[in-house]
């Protein structure tokens, strides 16, 4: 075998590698629509919002996905079934013992070495976020007082919806805490499920918000499908910075003023919107494709032979395409507050919080980038014709699975 046949063999090896691991990338992000109507396939958050009461109580609003909290109470179907507000605000009503068991048990106060006893402070009520009603359920914990009649410092324990209960493997406890003259958030998760007042443990807490954005993005399939439809849509380095660019900056726009309170949108319409952003870019590059289309790099051959152009050249299509992905940014920035869920009073701690948060987005996206378009590179160099097929065939899949999720969403608003 000769030198040039050895090498066009591995050309052709690394196309096909390529190929497979573009095509597998977006198989992997794609694969998650199937269960989107299902009960719960992976994960769920809940909601703590913890006040001082009077004296040494400590006052708690839970909000608790409904029909995960009516199954971990082992009620019947006819509970966990219920739909509409009406059927589920009387299921509540009529279960709120066994309700009140289940979460009491699960969530726990102390002050000190000393459990507070919780009582429930009136029937449960069901509300909504993000599309999913969720079970508002609030309790007052009265709790031992030091020997100098001032109020301990408190510790907080979740351990709701445990992966032993099977329904979920996963439970993150969002914690917005007015509590022992300390304001601020917190993350209670399987392997940190405790926080108490009084501890500096504030580099720990912005950690836990970090890996919290990180899986926000990298867990989140409308999200992830929506970046790997700009990924495979962009031909060269300055076309995939611009446009991750523009919705960085959008979504983290709109993200800050949601969490924050400046900006509400319900999630009936933010989601159906996002679902048909990925559908909208992934079809923009099956558009780029089409036959008697003007050229791209991706389709002339070799991209690197392309004169190189500068930063400030955008033809009117680069800007139509920065102008929609930002559009679609501030919609994403909703849904990141949205998934979030944060609901306390502007504080600085908060907006560290968010901020971290946002950055932990941010590295996973920019991780995505840096293993998922190198690849693109590789398969247009060496193998320009299966690169049109490949991100044609990526760009169909994400395009349907978009316009899947959007029929779902808006029939499951109505």
């Amino acid at each position: 075998m000769t030198f040039r046949t050895r090498a066009r063999t591995a050309s052709r090896r690394g196309a096909v590698l390529a190929a497979l691991a573009v095509l597998g990338l977006t198989g992997l992000a794609a694969v998650a629509v199937a269960p989107t109507a299902a009960a719960h396939d992976a994960t769920t958050d809940a909601y703590a919002r913890v006040t001082a009461g009077g004296g040494a109580d400590v006052h708690v609003e839970l909000d608790l996905e409904y029909d995960l909290l009516m199954k971990s109470a082992w009620l019947t179907a006819e509970a966990y079934d219920a739909r509409g507000a009406a059927a589920q605000d009387a299921q509540l009503a009529q279960h709120a013992d066994e309700v009140a068991a289940y979460v009491t048990e699960r969530f726990q106060v102390a002050a000190g070495d000393d459990r507070c006893t919780p009582a429930l402070a009136g029937d449960p009520t069901v509300g909504d976020r993000g599309g999913t009603p969720y079970a508002t359920v609030v309790l007052d914990y009265a709790c031992p007082v030091g020997s100098d009649g001032s109020a301990e410092t408190h510790t907080l324990f979740s351990a709701l919806f445990p992966g032993s209960e099977t329904f979920v493997h996963t439970t993150e406890t969002m914690v917005a805490l007015d509590l022992d003259d300390e304001q601020g958030s917190a993350v209670l998760t399987p392997s940190e499920p405790t926080v108490t007042t009084g501890e500096h443990r504030a580099a720990h807490r912005l950690g836990a918000f970090f890996v919290l954005g990180a899986e926000h993005l990298l867990l989140g399939p409308d999200h992830l499908l929506f970046l790997l439809a700009l990924i495979v849509g962009s031909r060269r380095l300055r076309d995939v910075v611009l446009v991750a660019t523009s919705f960085t900056v959008a979504h983290s726009v709109t993200f800050l003023l949601a969490a924050t309170g400046a900006v509400r949108a319900p999630g009936a319409v933010v989601e159906p919107v996002i679902a048909i952003s990925i559908a909208a870019v992934a079809a923009g590059h099956l558009w780029a494709l089409r036959p008697g289309a003007p050229p791209r790099p991706d389709t002339l051959g070799d991209a690197a032979r392309e004169p190189r152009a500068r930063w400030h050249d955008l033809t009117r299509a680069d800007v139509t395409r920065l102008a929609v992905v930002f559009a679609f940014g501030l919609v994403h920035g909703l849904g990141f507050a949205g998934a979030l869920g944060l609901d306390e009073p502007w504080s600085w701690g908060l907006l560290g919080s968010l901020l971290v948060f946002n950055v932990g987005i941010e590295a996973v996206q920019l991780g995505l980038i840096a293993v998922a378009f190198p690849l693109l590179v590789l398969l247009r160099r060496r193998a320009p014709r299966t690169a049109r097929w490949v991100t044609a065939a990526a760009a169909a899949a994400v395009a349907a699975v978009g316009l899947f999720w959007f029929v779902e969403r808006v029939l499951g608003s109505g």
